[in-house]
């Protein structure tokens, strides 16, 4: 086969089972690498970092782990092992080129890294990159290991290192929503049910009801996460694990847990850890959950501050750029905005990886790397921003507190408040006035008779209609009618 020469470029030929090829000469990735760049020139999208780090990871616990039962030699081992720390402190990211869209099961990102560690290893033991008689991709760094371990558990590795991001962030949130709560917890407010008015509420409820919502979906990530901690490395190419030590795998997983820090286990059963996806799609489907909640959220506050002239404009969102390239100072909510947008992908994400997880065959999944990319892309995209949806929104909303006392007096929902004394029906009367006059309930009440002013003002009082313990009936003057 003739060698294929990039134009003004210098390059070196390198020679796998399909024939020869050229290599940028100053690449450290190698032939696999070169024919997937070829190959897949897909969607111009590379692996995220977390990934390429939680690769290198392996690497590195696989070579400690080999120089342990003897099958690596001391000096090659070493290098290796330097090699690979280097990839994990990120210096060598440019050089994982390999498109996310690429042959089945990972094999050219598991090559990639191979090539890169191996050729990085040469250099440091005195040779040329390319010359894998000192420090080879397959027999030496991808020693003990298979694409079919090393992808699965890279994946794991990576969510893991991610989640550790958004979890924080998740906090934040939900300590602003909370810090909200507090603030606005003597502001009355109509509260709104099927869109139209219902009984009072407190603004601080309403956001109470908010940061429990991200608080209970940070716990169902955590719960979702907690199985990925057990690893199929080891397996090898099936489960079985071919051409490994007897002790490779429990070696092997405790290396990995030192270097990254991160509760690992060997799995009981290596075959389900290699077959099923189904760790990625409960992680997703708690990612999804997060997604949906944020989505009503920021609904609510696009609703809840909508006009701010002609809709409730019951809170005020901050103001971060100019909303119209026409309508002179007009001002968007554009950070609710962003947050359902990047929450729209994240559930498309969800879909694709529950289609990808399903059509896993006996034993493997071939659709890991399409499941990577989404739920990697997932955590994120919610990670950076959530961070800069409670910064630049939730941190600086404002209440309204005239326009939320208004709407609760003009609230035909007052009218429940009757129903103990007067029962529904005459209660129903009362709103039905009320909605036909334009009169507030309390005016109506007061009017007709059935309370004077001072035990109106009373029974109407925020905390009474908002904490039913607290409640207190007062005497009731009643004329039915």
């Amino acid at each position: 086969m003739k060698p294929q020469t990039p134009t003004n470029k210098k390059v070196r030929e390198e020679k796998d089972t399909l024939g020869v090829l050229c290599v940028p000469d100053d690449a450290y990735y190698g032939v696999q690498t070169a024919r997937a760049l070829a190959n897949f020139p897909i969607s111009g999208l590379t692996c995220c970092a977390d990934f390429v780090r939680a690769t290198a990871m392996i690497k590195w616990a696989a070579a400690r782990a080999n120089m342990t039962s003897k099958k690596l030699s001391a000096p090659m081992g070493r290098a290796i092992l330097k090699a690979a720390e280097e990839v994990i402190h990120g210096q060598w990211n440019h050089q994982f080129v390999v498109d996310v869209f690429q042959a089945g099961a990972g094999t050219s990102h598991n090559m990639n890294a191979n090539e890169v560690i191996a050729n990085r290893a040469i250099e440091m033991l005195g040779g040329q990159r390319g010359d894998y008689r000192c420090v080879h991709p397959n027999d030496h760094v991808n020693m003990s290991q298979s694409t079919n371990d090393v992808f699965p558990t890279a994946m794991r590795v990576a969510a893991l290192l991610m989640l550790k991001k958004l979890d924080p962030v998740l906090a934040h949130l939900e300590k602003a929503l909370s810090d909200k709560a507090r603030a606005f917890d003597g502001i009355i407010k109509s509260g709104r049910t099927h869109l139209q008015d219902a009984v009072p509420i407190r603004l601080g409820q309403e956001f109470s009801g908010y940061a429990c919502a991200i608080g209970r979906a940070r716990e169902r990530i955590r719960s979702a996460a907690h199985d990925l901690y057990e690893l199929g490395l080891g397996g090898s190419a099936v489960g079985t694990g071919i051409n490994t030590h007897q002790n490779y795998q429990k070696c092997v997983v405790a290396e990995l847990a030192q270097v990254s820090g991160l509760g690992f286990l060997p799995s009981k059963n290596l075959f389900e850890r290699m077959q099923s996806m189904a760790d990625f799609v409960a992680l997703s489907g708690a990612l999804k959950a997060l997604a949906i909640e944020l989505i009503r959220i920021a609904n609510d506050l696009r609703l809840l501050s909508s006009g701010p002239r002609t809709g409730l404009a019951e809170i005020v969102l901050p103001a971060v750029q100019p909303g119209s390239s026409i309508m002179p100072g007009k001002v968007n909510p554009v950070m609710a905005e962003v947050t359902n947008m990047v929450c729209f992908q994240v559930i498309g994400n969800d879909t694709t990886i529950t289609m990808a997880a399903q059509a896993g065959q006996l034993e493997l999944n071939v659709m890991m790397p399409v499941i990577n990319f989404n739920i990697l892309q997932s955590i994120g995209i919610l990670t950076q921003n959530i961070k800069v949806f409670t910064e630049k929104c939730v941190i600086g909303i404002m209440a309204n507190i005239k326009t939320c006392r208004t709407f609760a007096e003009m609230s035909v929902g007052l009218a429940t408040i009757l129903n103990p004394t007067l029962g529904y029906e005459a209660a129903a009367k009362v709103a039905k006035e009320s909605a036909e006059t334009g009169r507030s309930v309390r005016e109506v009440i007061v009017n007709r008779g059935i309370l004077s002013a001072e035990a109106c003002d009373r029974l109407l009082d925020p905390v009474t209609m908002t904490t039913p313990e607290k409640a207190v009936r007062p005497p009731m003057r009643l004329r039915r009618s």
